[in-house]
């Protein structure tokens, strides 16, 4: 396999992270007073997959269908005790077993025989109460070790949630699997301090390192802000980059450790209920040049309505040489994971691209939530690059069957302008790929 098709994925930001329906995260308690408390956490995901094309992206597919499972369990505890005053220490502690079945996701990057049992979580916080009433609740807040980061939308940084298995670069680039569903998303090495709690102007500033190969071990530092009130929340994000793994990182990865990003962004309603507004534009600096992304998006909910509908577009484009990061999944579908086929296994990355977003979505009762996401992808830059152009149509039902548990179907209709053998990664033929995918979700 060529450098450049190395260099190709490993700037892409893969996998789903949990499904759209948020639901309220238990825990099961085995101690609490007024002022401490311990307990056990319990969560997870199944998921059946099928395509009936696969895409060439390591060289280790063939053309036709593939059926895979994957799945994880994670595990662990969480408590807090307190500090003096009314302020408090957190911490939590959790393994995550998690494996990748069948012939392996369709575009190889795992194989099926992942298994990995590792820790997820291992922090430790403060946070101020009261102690600084000019900051408010819990104004100051410190954590650090091994634990999740998300910046705004999660264009730029939404966790470290890259799942690659084995067959790739003779497995140096293994995490156990569950690639869609994504088993593991934390940062390895963090220190976060949050000032200002969450309303009116408050921020960031921390440092975070990944133990992820397929992210080169990036290092970075950080800080945001942010000012929010009724009518939503603008926002500034500057990262530094401080060091990659120089045996791992190709192509413009290795940059990273010299590279500078600025963001500006802004979410909300504009004062209008049923609005919603979206949009972010960033920079990166490296020593090869600067490279842009930005999106815009606008929505409008139907409240009174049956089913409360919800209608929605959106517009994103990623330069040339646009290094996608550690963006992901935030707030649904289509963020920033743009497309179940394309995001996942077929391409666009997130880089050299633009995609329209059309989307439709409704709420038929309060346990169920249907949707449908129309994709057309655009390459900017063909030349030698990999031509992703191509429409998706993703529909989907979410179903909270319990308190604990969430149902998935979903169904993507992807058509890709060109096939492997013409400047394409579907192999076969450049036909309709029709996908299928069932995932369970559970919590406690």
């Amino acid at each position: 396999m060529s450098k450049n098709k190395i260099t190709l994925m490993s700037r892409a930001s893969l996998g789903l992270a949990v499904s759209v329906v948020i639901f309220n995260a238990q825990a099961i308690q085995l101690y609490s007073d007024d002022s401490k408390t311990l307990n056990f956490d319990l969560s997870g995901a199944m998921g059946l997959f099928h395509s009936g094309k696969n895409y060439n992206q390591w060289g280790n597919k063939n053309a036709g269908s593939s059926n895979w499972q994957e799945g994880f369990v994670k595990y662990g505890l969480s408590g807090t005790l307190p500090a003096g005053d009314s302020s408090q220490l957190y911490s939590a502690f959790s393994m995550v077993t998690s494996g990748s079945f069948g012939d392996g996701d369709a575009g190889g990057f795992t194989n099926g025989s992942e298994r990995l049992t590792k820790i997820e979580d291992a922090s430790l916080g403060w946070r101020s109460g009261d102690i600084f009433p000019a900051l408010g609740k819990d104004g100051l807040d410190f954590s650090f070790g091994r634990q999740p980061l998300y910046i705004g939308d999660g264009f730029l940084i939404a966790g470290d949630g890259l799942n690659f298995g084995k067959g790739l670069l003779d497995d140096q680039w293994n995490r156990g699997g569950a690639y869609y569903i994504t088993a593991r998303r934390n940062f390895d090495r963090t220190a976060i301090l949050r000032l200002g709690g969450k309303e009116g102007v408050h921020g960031m500033v921390g440092w975070f390192k990944s133990d992820n190969p397929a992210q080169a071990d990036t290092e970075m530092a950080f800080s945001t802000l942010e000012y929010t009130e009724e009518r939503g929340t603008v926002g500034l994000t500057y990262l530094k980059g401080l060091s990659v793994d120089k045996q791992l990182a190709t192509g413009y990865y290795a940059e990273r450790g010299d590279m500078d990003v600025y963001s500006i962004r802004a979410q909300g309603n504009a004062g209008v209920p049923d609005l919603f507004l979206n949009a972010e534009y960033a920079i990166e600096d490296r020593p090869s040049g600067r490279e842009t992304a930005w999106n815009a998006e606008a929505a409008y909910t139907f409240s009174e309505k049956p089913w409360k509908p919800t209608i929605g577009y959106r517009y994103s484009r990623y330069s040339k040489e646009w290094d996608a990061l550690f963006n992901g999944f935030s707030r649904g579908y289509g963020t920033w994971f743009q497309g179940e086929v394309a995001a996942n296994y077929a391409g666009p990355f997130n880089s050299n691209n633009s995609t329209h977003m059309l989307y439709l979505k409704g709420q038929p009762s309060d346990t169920v939530s249907v949707g449908a996401l129309l994709y057309d992808f655009s390459t900017l830059h063909k030349g030698n690059a990999v031509n992703f152009d191509g429409q998706e149509l993703d529909l989907y039902l979410d179903w909270v069957a319990t308190p604990n548990v969430v149902v998935s179907p979903l169904v993507g209709l992807y058509k890709p302008s060109a096939d492997a053998d013409h400047g394409g990664v579907q192999l076969g033929d450049n036909n309709l790929n029709v996908y299928g995918q069932l995932i369970f979700n559970f919590t406690f």
